[in-house]
């Protein structure tokens, strides 16, 4: 009797100290309205909206980029996507073939794999088609995907085996879903970082059939209300598995919405995908995590991709900068004592870059402030800087820069700064042909 009580004590034990797991979602180019606890009155997205009910829903969170693939390296990597070699373009379009992200950044994935996580991706990759830029090549154990844009390619891998071609843009999600799911129950005693990158709601939108004309805001959202029905299944999963508590779940958007999708919005903001306008990175973001986070929580403040690397891996105990790669190229912040409530935490960071998706560094914001050096970049005319105050502007339409000129030095001074700290500590993108 001694012994068992032992051992049932010992489990206790084990349980409680068992590091969470990590659930990241992200969707494709969907824009801040597209959400209907983000606003949108048609689109029904009931399993996110609860998600945000149990958690925090950021209001000022931004993306990597304004564009996929240098979105994910900022995401994965916790780092400004020109600190690892990116200037314009994504795979497949504007960047050079056989290009991707090096093999030398570091990765979350790795980070996690290192601590003995079990580490999976379902969905799009999009960061190199090339065999040594592959997900099982940048800490990912198991993976089922696609390797760029549902536009650009009609192959779905597993590792490196091509498992159907072509593949049905209308049952992806529901493939991506199904195989995280599967992954979930496969691992549910182990620590697990899973990563669902969906290619939905990105163009050609094309709605699964179980799900064609059940919306109010036809195939659009058709396509993003099935995609809040799987993300349910998900976290339906972590339910009845009973390691729902024990879960991170986090839930955001690559970039804003595709220009040529009209019925994608990014109210109340300016600009889409591949602007640096509001429109263009400012996006969803949910993060929850029972009995840590304050349920219902809303936070306004500054918070970026970048910083979930160093914030995740903060919150599962777990020392990135003590891991292998390059930890020095890292620009993101370990926000978690602000999320969890900590008054006494680290407050959000200062500043922001903003990147163009063909063009590179175009604004950065300063706690309300937004500075962009080419007025033009902002859709203005004349020459000259543009100065916008986002507290009472949030459509970017009021230039003040000749009203506080002393904010514009300030600002341009700490842009420089952190565009000359990246052009000194960087690395090259990854290059096939460079390295045959």
């Amino acid at each position: 009797m001694h012994l068992i009580i032992l051992w049932m004590l010992a489990m206790i034990s084990f349980a409680e100290s068992k590091s969470p797991n990590v659930v990241l979602i992200m969707a494709d180019d969907l824009g801040y309205y597209d959400l209907s606890c983000y606003g949108h009155p048609s689109i029904k997205t009931p399993v996110i909206d609860r998600l945000a009910k149990e958690g925090v829903r950021l209001t000022s969170f931004y993306a990597g980029s304004t564009i996929c693939t240098p979105s994910r390296m900022a995401l994965l990597t916790g780092s400004y996507p020109s600190r690892l070699g990116w200037s314009k373009g994504v795979i497949g379009y504007i960047m050079k073939k056989g290009q991707g992200m090096s093999r030398g950044a570091l990765t979350m994935a790795e980070i996690f794999k290192e601590q003995g996580y079990r580490t999976g991706i379902f969905g799009k990759w999009h960061l190199g088609d090339e065999s040594q830029f592959l997900p099982h090549e940048q800490g990912f154990e198991e993976s089922f995907y696609i390797n760029k844009s549902n536009n650009q390619t009609k192959k779905l891998w597993r590792k490196d085996k091509l498992v159907q071609d072509p593949f049905d843009n209308r049952h992806l999600t529901e493939q991506f879903t199904n195989e995280a799911v599967s992954f979930i129950k496969t691992h549910k005693d182990n620590p697990f970082f899973l990563y669902v990158p969906y290619s939905a709601p990105h163009f050609p939108v094309q709605a699964h059939p179980d799900w064609k004309g059940k919306s109010e805001y036809g195939s659009y959202g058709d396509v993003v209300e099935e995609m809040d029905s799987r993300i349910g299944e998900i976290l339906n999963t972590l339910r009845l598995e009973e390691i729902e508590k024990d879960t991170i779940v986090v839930f955001l958007s690559d970039n804003g919405p595709e220009p040529l999708t009209k019925e994608s919005k990014a109210k109340p903001f300016r600009g889409k995908k591949w602007s640096a306008l509001e429109g263009g990175n400012r996006v969803p973001c949910i993060v929850r995590f029972p009995g840590k986070i304050p349920q219902g929580s809303e936070t306004d403040e500054l918070i970026a991709a970048i910083d979930l690397l160093p914030t995740l891996s903060h919150a599962c105990g777990i020392n990135f900068r003590g891991a292998h790669g390059r930890q020095d190229l890292i620009d993101g912040m370990n926000l978690w004592k602000f999320l969890i409530g900590d008054g006494n935490g680290t407050k959000p960071r200062k500043d922001f870059l903003y990147w163009h998706g063909s063009n590179g560094f175009q604004a950065i914001r300063m706690g309300k402030w937004k500075l962009f050096l080419n007025r033009q970049h902002a859709g203005m005319k004349g020459k000259g800087p543009a100065l916008f105050n986002l507290e009472e502007d949030i459509t970017e339409s009021m230039d003040l820069s000749k009203m506080f000129p002393d904010k514009i030095q300030l600002m341009s001074e700490i842009a420089k700064k952190r565009l000359s700290s990246i052009k000194a500590n960087s690395i090259p993108l990854g290059n096939s042909s460079a390295d045959k």
